[in-house]
């Protein structure tokens, strides 16, 4: 845990955020955005029934706006029918549309040909991030782990790329290794070097932590890994939504996200992997639609993605994400989402350094942040800090965050703590709420 009275930081040189000013280096200079004026919130329903709430949890999950909402109920009164199912123009349709979303999703995170063409059969649609992840770690391990290997993991990972491993290494009779970063977050190339080794098969990490905000530096870890001719599995729930992903860029073997942390409907996960890898994995569920064949004693597999997604799917909740990934990558823009939630990390981390009640975990830096600040204030419960705050209008997260791991090795206290997650429809109003929020927190309990 980090101590904002403190302005030591290891791996960093910036001073500390409620200092930045216009003197600042350019390499560290702050953001000038404007964050008072706001031209995203009135595209979102729930602000506009509740204009008073602060919501500052969507690294929790994201609010949708209304082209979202109305793409799902497009789907329902339009083409509701079973994709794959039919041959009436009906489930044509709806087919049709989930192949368009398919290859929308596969060009937006770079799974594309030498000619340029979306590669969308590597696209497999799933529940959630944990589903996708669930899928590699059960069917994509065994086909590689033998006893004696190694799964390299971070102690940031969600416990989403955590049990999941633990779980392939006990069946494989591997052993899970874990790479320790700063107290900041920062994962040494050191480390790097000491922990993936000539064992090493599978490396799982996050790009973005949940908890520390930190970026992961995922390229150095998949060229470690590459270079002992193992594999690199990522976590993009908590980039994908803030950040343009490119699994070729990253050196990603597989990538998983969920759509409701990106602006689309609860229910839908994203797997991407690499068409040679998806092909000799067996699949995770059985049933309908996975099949090409079946007799009585045996079955065929059908072709990769409809292999990995057995049953009916949420047929308008993916059509609803084509939409929510429309908006936030074409009609908002990666550049101004960028821009906004930096803005908005460094106004109120300069804030919050300026209350000597509140710790942040992790780096006091704001440009180690990506719209995620995890904090405790003193001789306060955490449960007790979210439920004051909810008094004031103002949301956000409190608890372990799916990561006992990380709170016990950061030494937490009660393996509990407040993250505030910001998004570009966020304002300075949200966090000058926030900010009265620690006050009257504080005031309430001394």
């Amino acid at each position: 845990m980090i101590d904002t009275e403190s302005v030591a930081c290891e791996s960093c040189t910036a001073p500390a955020p409620g200092v930045l000013d216009a003197s600042d280096a350019a390499s560290r200079a702050w953001p000038r955005i404007d964050i008072e004026t706001n031209p995203f919130k009135a595209a979102f329903p729930l602000f506009t029934q509740h204009p008073d709430i602060a919501f500052l949890d969507s690294a929790a999950t994201a609010q949708r706006p209304a082209c979202v909402l109305e793409a799902q109920k497009h789907f329902y009164e339009t083409m509701n029918a079973n994709p794959l199912r039919g041959l009436y123009s009906l489930s044509v349709e709806a087919t049709e549309a989930i192949a368009k979303v398919r290859a929308q999703i596969a060009g937006l995170i770079g799974a594309v040909d030498e000619a340029g063409k979306p590669r969308a059969n590597e696209v497999v649609f799933t529940r959630n991030t944990s589903e996708s992840l669930n899928i590699v770690a059960s069917s994509f391990a065994p086909t590689v782990l033998e006893p004696g290997d190694e799964v390299a993991i971070t102690i940031m990972e969600h416990h989403s790329n955590l049990i999941p491993w633990q779980q392939a290494c006990r069946t494989a009779g591997a052993k899970l290794v874990y790479l320790y970063p700063t107290k900041t977050g920062e994962l040494t190339d050191a480390e790097i070097a000491e922990k993936i080794g000539p064992r090493t098969k599978i490396v799982a990490c996050t790009q973005v932590s949940n908890v520390l905000g930190c970026r992961v530096p995922v390229e150095k870890l998949a060229a470690a890994v590459h270079a002992r001719g193992g594999y690199l599995v990522v976590d993009a729930a908590q980039s994908v939504p803030h950040m343009a992903v490119d699994v070729r860029e990253l050196g990603a073997d597989f990538l998983a996200f969920s759509a409701h942390k990106a602006l689309g409907p609860m229910g839908v996960g994203v797997l991407w992997g690499r068409m040679e890898l998806l092909e000799v994995m067996p699949p995770f569920l059985t049933g309908g639609e996975m099949i090409d064949s079946v007799t009585e004693q045996d079955a065929v597999w059908a072709p990769v993605p409809e292999k990995f997604e057995a049953g009916t799917q949420d047929a308008a909740g993916i059509y609803a994400t084509g939409a929510a990934l429309d908006y936030l990558v074409n009609q908002v823009g990666y550049d101004t989402v960028q821009a906004r939630e930096q803005a908005l990390v460094h106004y109120a981390m300069s804030r919050m350094v300026e209350l000597p009640y509140v710790e942040i975990i992790g780096s006091i830096y704001w440009d180690r942040h990506h719209g995620v600040i995890s904090f405790n204030v003193r001789g306060v419960h955490p449960h007790d800090v979210a439920s004051i705050l909810d008094m004031q209008g103002v949301c956000i997260r409190a608890g372990h965050h799916c990561a006992q791991p990380l709170l016990t090795w950061l030494g937490v206290e009660n393996l509990a703590c407040c993250r505030a997650s910001l998004a570009f429809y966020n304002d300075k109003h949200d966090v000058d709420a926030f900010i009265d929020g620690l006050e009257t927190v504080y005031r309430t309990f001394n």
